[in-house]
């Protein structure tokens, strides 16, 4: 998935996002995993409970608690969805998944608009999103697997071991525009038929078929964090490396758009963690995305391993204008920052 500045894509090339999603280059393709609601993240969710299993629903609340802004822990009794429905962003059933489909079946009306809804067994062995799967429910299946519960999914693409048009939307921090268009644009997710996204900065009016899905962005732009680590670094030393790049340019994480590396870098937990603590998206991009964006300072890693310097290619490739705003620089002896405009 790519996106560019101002012209059609003429090519891509790969790379993918991960949570929490996003990218930006010319001639290059991304697709992401898993930040505003917008129906494609949740971050309101109603633990529904019997008695006899709050105990369990406060374990949940106490592990995923701090990663949404409201986490409510609700009895059941007969009309508990009814009575709560559009309050929260997503129900998490502690309950067979017969009893919360037979109560909430009726209430369904549009996947744009309705809760997502996750159970879960007592024992928290299975995490199983039945509504809403690219709407939030993915996402909070995927949060309950730190208490051990497997993350049940069962949208096509996720099963394929891909991401949906939704959850990259998400990483970009866009939001979609036109529902309706993401059962083609997912399908050819499914068919690896997806082609790349392309940026258009107006003012500027497009015409688009029904099986084209539109992104609006849901801030202004930011800069991109270019990053290289070391195997088994530590959030903490990301972190850091991370703010003292952004502070020598006068900014924070809050003027971060997303954080930019290499597929070689995929389930670095302690790069992953950090990203998560600042709230953006992880885009991965493929080795041969970067060596297109190489950047201006020689790095070691292409001689010993073929691969340009992941740092300051990453930051470019991601930027909307394909520049450095700062040099990479090696913080700890463990975390590489460059930082794209």
């Amino acid at each position: 998935m790519t996106t560019d500045t101002n012209e059609p894509e003429a090519g891509e090339s790969g790379g993918h996002c991960s949570t929490p999603d996003s990218d930006a280059a010319e001639q290059r393709s991304a697709s992401c995993e898993p930040s505003s609601r917008n129906g494609e993240v949740a971050e309101e969710i109603a633990i529904i409970s019997f008695e006899r299993k709050l105990d369990t629903a406060r374990e949940i609340e106490a592990e995923i608690g701090d990663g949404y802004e409201r986490v409510d822990i609700i009895e059941y009794h007969g009309d508990v969805f009814a009575e709560h429905w559009g309050e929260y962003d997503c129900f998490v059933g502690l309950m067979a998944s017969g009893i919360a489909m037979r109560k909430a079946a009726p209430l369904l009306d549009d996947k744009w608009d309705d809760p997502a809804i996750v159970v879960v067994d007592e024992e928290l062995t299975w995490a199983i999103p039945i509504t809403g799967g690219h709407h939030g429910a993915n996402q909070v299946a995927h949060d309950l697997s730190q208490l051990g519960a497997v993350p049940a999914m069962t949208t096509a693409s996720e099963a394929a071991g891909k991401q949906g048009v939704e959850s990259k939307a998400k990483a970009l921090d866009t939001h979609v525009v036109n529902g309706d268009s993401t059962v083609a644009t997912n399908l050819a997710v499914l068919n690896d038929g997806l082609g790349a996204v392309t940026r258009l900065d107006g003012p500027r009016a497009v015409l688009v078929g029904d099986d084209v899905t539109v992104l609006k962005r849901n801030a202004a732009d930011g800069v991109v964090l270019g990053t290289g680590t070391v195997s088994g670094v530590r959030k903490a030393q990301v972190l850091d490396a991370w703010e003292a790049a952004l502070d020598d340019l006068d900014l924070d994480f809050s003027d971060v758009e997303f954080v930019a590396t290499a597929t070689r870098k995929e389930g670095e937990e302690g790069l992953y963690e950090a990203a998560q603590e600042i709230g953006a998206g992880v885009v991965l991009f493929e080795k041969d995305t970067l060596a297109e964006f190489e950047g201006p300072t020689p790095s070691r890693s292409k001689e010993l391993i073929g691969w340009p310097g992941i740092a300051e290619a990453s930051a470019i490739a991601g930027g909307r204008e394909h520049e450095l705003a700062r040099k990479k620089e090696r913080f700890d002896d463990a975390v590489t920052v460059a930082v794209g405009r």
